[in-house]
């Protein structure tokens, strides 16, 4: 009897998980590896069992999606189709020279070394014919007078907190930056009891008219983006657009904002700020693919993204990716992308080409999707001036507590002309995150492009794990 071959999915999101069902259908033994303690990702998140929750499906939209990708995890894992590692934080994944062509991948070319426990310090590793990425994305983050204060978080970490501990992070909330996060995480705030003092928006929605033709193409994101005005509406919650939030206030804690309306150019108007009080402040202005795993192997980038044939294949072979590590675009187009991949790799590892009929659906859903969100992204657009608002002593690396004024001083005055140089000059990115919250920050400062760097690991690893040898594959 052939041994089935193997699969390891770095990544329980849409698109993981959409990939693993996929393969595991088809004969492939799956690994799926998650730094998370349950499958979901961050868009279905969790709320952690012991907390009791009694409705989780009021804290999230496509329920029912979810529920059919949890039970068809539970089915494969039962069958001993799927072995999902939770807890498991991936920092290196590597491949075996000379081991895999275009078409196929041969028996044992990759290993998957994770950290496991509280500590991230008992190494494992998981041996794959094949690997997929779907790492998922992370928040952009630009810094402006007060962001460091406690009571100023992330629009995506208010959501996860609550989803993830039903906690609220303040009484009193303003919802600001750009981008389609804000909405969901301004009507969860409001739901869970917040009073939410404003949305502020930097986009024009002048803007949404000029992607008409695009955007009307998909009715069920209009339909969605309805249902969230609907509810802001039901709260009683403001929204201000072209405005943005120039300073956050208070002694110990943030205490208030203010907000600034912004000229056609993305500049602040003089003399419009006007001081919101509240205790919370959930600014977003994006999304970014994670890429390390990806920069780490070799793979080709597309700008930030991970580049891919129509099969989520990246350029190096064995190497699969979907989800938001090859475009940011939501649930939807992250496990359209997943389940092509998966399709891909069954039928790859078996020697075979893939039917095209069989992800016809998701091909095309995936091509429409992948539209849809180019025209999102050209709307909300962070103001192409915000770094006229970030004052010199304003942190923008925390890590290493970098101001603004160190940057534009190894710019200005010592002649730095890239990223790199900037890091070198000022420690700007050389903290725990590596860079990876502060770099377009320093990017845009330093103005000049982001590039990414290649970094040998996806995250801090004690040396202690490099010294010995690993435990036995999982």
């Amino acid at each position: 009897m052939t041994e089935r071959r193997r699969l390891a999915v770095i990544g329980a999101g849409p698109a993981g998980l959409t990939a693993a069902l996929a393969a595991a259908a088809r004969g492939v033994r799956v690994t799926l590896v998650d730094s998370a303690p349950q499958a979901g990702g961050q868009f279905y998140r969790q709320t952690a069992p012991g907390l009791g929750a009694r409705r989780p499906q009021a804290l999230h939209h496509q329920w029912r999606t979810w529920e059919r990708l949890r039970d068809g995890l539970a089915a494969h894992i039962d069958a001993g189709r799927v072995t999902h590692l939770t807890d498991h934080h991936v920092w290196f994944v590597e491949r075996q020279s000379g081991t895999a062509t275009a078409d196929d991948t041969a028996k044992g070319s990759f290993t998957v070394h994770a950290l496991l426990g509280p500590e991230q310090e008992e190494p494992v590793t998981v041996h794959a014919d094949a690997v997929l990425l779907a790492t998922g994305g992370y928040e952009k983050v630009l810094p402006f007078p007060g962001w460091t204060l406690p009571g100023v978080v992330t629009a995506g970490g208010a959501q996860a907190m609550l989803k993830g501990g039903l906690v609220l992070p303040g009484r009193t909330a303003v919802v600001a930056g750009t981008g389609p996060l804000l909405l969901p995480v301004a009507v969860g705030l409001a739901s869970a009891g917040a009073r939410v003092a404003a949305l502020v928006e930097s986009a024009d929605p002048r803007n949404l008219a000029r992607q008409a033709r695009v955007l009307g193409a998909h009715p069920a994101k209009l339909a969605e983006g309805a249902r969230f005005a609907a509810e802001l509406a039901r709260h009683r919650v403001g929204t201000r657009f072209r405005s943005t939030v120039v300073a956050a206030h208070g002694t110990g804690r943030l205490e208030a904002v203010t907000v600034a309306s912004l000229d056609g150019d993305g500049r602040v108007r003089p003399g419009t700020g006007r001081r919101v009080p509240c205790d919370t402040l959930a600014v977003g202005h994006g999304m970014l693919p994670h890429t390390d795993l990806a920069e780490a192997l070799g793979c080709r980038l597309d700008g930030v993204d991970v580049a891919v044939d129509d099969e989520q294949r990246t350029d190096v072979p064995g190497v699969w990716a979907a989800g938001e590590t090859t475009g940011i675009g939501g649930a939807v187009l992250a496990s359209a992308e997943g389940r092509i991949a998966g399709l891909s790799i069954a039928a790859r590892l078996d020697s075979r080409t893939p039917e095209r009929s069989s992800y016809v659906s998701a091909a095309k859903t995936r091509a429409g999707l992948r539209e849809f969100f180019a025209a999102v992204d050209t709307v909300f657009a962070p103001p192409a001036h915000w770094t006229e608002q970030v004052t010199g002593d304003t942190v923008v690396c925390r890590c290493e507590e970098v101001p603004a004024s160190a940057i534009r001083e190894a710019v200005d005055e010592l002649g730095a002309g890239d990223v790199r140089t900037v890091k070198l000059l000022t420690r700007a990115g050389m903290g725990w995150c590596q860079g990876r919250m502060c770099g377009p920050a320093v990017a845009g400062l330093a103005r000049c492009p982001e590039t990414p760097s290649r970094r040998p690991f996806a995250r801090p690893v004690p040396l202690g794990v490099l010294a010995r040898e690993p435990d036995e594959p999982s």
